[in-house]
């Protein structure tokens, strides 16, 4: 079951969108989704592994190939409704301390989220710095523990809004009073998340990585309205776990499968697949992506991208399967991502990598 993105955290009626089609898309994605109560759910992205930071905070640093690291994700969702939502990521990590830790060091970095949704433009803008420290198992493992503490703000533009209220039978009377009484159009709260993560690596050709993580441990309160007894503000904990692996076949082929598992409340969001890198020139130096993975219950997600050297481009689309598929005509998102690995210094070549590659 995918997760319903954006809405008004609990305390009031929902705004009710300005047209029918959007309002009938809105029926549609409350009824898909089960949502009873009006908790708001996080963002996220279907190319997870893309966005490591988000997904577990251990990885901030779990760099098997590189020193560095930077990134950035662009995601439109339902552009088939009035008011699609828009999600920007810009992230980026990197090794510390190496020649202090005889067998570990220290991973820090940091994300920027930015989500647009909705008629009323609800904004989240998101601002997390990460830290962890990696160790090794003998020669065949690494322990990741990590967490990220943020600063998170959501607004609204309540005039974009129109309410049930301010229904005459014909149309909606946006002079009429709404009946809400909103605190405030703007909030900001801390967030916090921790996680750990284990990668195997026995061979030069295998390679078995996976991980749990916790987020929105300090349960901060989300809401534009003033506190009402009954009403449970606060943001649910959200857990997610993950595997994936890289298996190298040959000097041609190097496949990933991955798995993806999020509950948050009463949502949970279930993905499997695999995508695989195909070696165009012999050296690694330029590669071809191709993969799919599926959504439980709500998409198909066929992705193609490419990587020249340390640069890395990938564009996926999800193809809705559930009942969504009548509002969304199939297009529930398209999203792109773009990664570089870099090093330290111009001997990079001399370190090992613990992950398969071409070039060694």
């Amino acid at each position: 079951m995918r997760f319903w993105k954006h809405h008004v955290s609990t305390g009031s009626t929902f705004p009710v969108a300005r047209n029918c089609t959007a309002m009938l898309t809105l029926l549609v994605l409350m009824q898909v989704t089960g949502i009873k109560e009006s908790h708001s759910q996080d963002l996220h992205f279907s190319q997870f592994f893309n966005s490591p930071l988000t997904t577990n905070p251990a990885n901030t640093g779990f760099l098997p190939e590189s020193d560095f690291r930077i990134g950035a994700q662009y995601r439109s969702q339902w552009t088939s409704i009035p008011v699609p939502f828009k999600t920007f990521s810009i992230f980026g990590d990197a090794q510390f301390f190496r020649d202090r830790f005889e067998t570990g060091w220290v991973g820090l970095g940091g994300v920027i989220l930015r989500d647009v949704a909705g008629s009323g433009n609800l904004i989240s803008t998101k601002v997390y710095g990460s830290a962890a420290y990696h160790q090794m198992i003998e020669n065949t493992g690494l322990l990741s523990a990590g967490f990220n503490i943020g600063w998170a703000n959501k607004r609204i533009d309540i005039a974009k809004f129109t309410f049930d209220n301010q229904w005459n039978g014909k149309f909606f009377d946006v002079s009429a009073p709404n009946g809400e009484i909103f605190a405030a159009n703007s909030i900001n709260y801390l967030d916090v998340q921790v996680g750990l993560n284990y990668a195997w690596f026995p061979t030069d050709d295998i390679y078995v990585h996976g991980g749990v993580s916790a987020h929105h441990v300090n349960r901060p309160r989300e809401t534009f309205f003033n506190e009402r007894p009954g009403y449970d503000n606060r943001i649910p904990a959200r857990y997610i776990a993950f595997a994936d692996a890289m298996i190298k076949l040959n000097e041609q082929w190097i496949i990933s499968p991955a798995a993806y598992f999020s509950t948050q409340a009463k949502a949970t969001e279930l993905m499997l697949g695999m995508h695989a890198n195909y070696n165009l020139t012999g050296d690694g130096e330029q590669q071809l992506i191709g993969g799919v993975y599926y959504r439980g219950g709500d998409a198909f997600i066929p992705m193609i991208g490419y990587q020249w050297k340390s640069l890395r481009f990938m564009f996926s689309f999800d193809a809705n399967t559930s009942a969504l598929k009548n509002a969304t005509n199939l297009r529930g998102a398209t999203e792109f991502a773009i990664m570089y690995n870099g090093y330290y210094n111009e001997n990079a070549d001399l370190r090992q990598s613990l992950c398969p590659t071409f070039a060694r």
